[in-house]
């Protein structure tokens, strides 16, 4: 998986297509990611010692992989990234449409 937590996606298809925001999880078992403020959903909770409210909570729920593809900033735009070996033998994450370097 190329696509990790911190990383800022874009949805390309789907309810929230056209939404960006930062990865929050990856589930690589599952080829899901949990984006901010994508995907929402209401969980109902009961009052425990940590949440004493309880009540209708809402949340992400994980979107899968393949509706999301990593957005650079330097480019505007969306952008596939690949692995890249470097001189000292080190492999990094570069964004394929303006070859940047991901920080990680």
């Amino acid at each position: 998986m190329h696509i990790r937590k911190g990383d800022t996606v874009v949805v390309i298809t789907g309810k929230y297509k056209g939404r960006r925001g930062r990865v929050l999880g990856v589930l690589p078992s599952e080829q899901r990611v949990l984006v901010e403020g994508v995907n929402m959903i209401k969980r109902h909770t009961r009052p425990t010692n940590r949440n004493q409210q309880g009540g209708i909570v809402e949340r992400e729920a994980p979107i899968h992989l393949s509706n999301v593809m990593a957005w650079c900033d330097a480019a505007n735009q969306p952008s596939k990234i690949v692995m890249k070996r470097l001189e000292d033998g080190t492999r990094v994450r570069v964004y394929k449409v303006n070859g940047e370097t991901l920080n990680d």
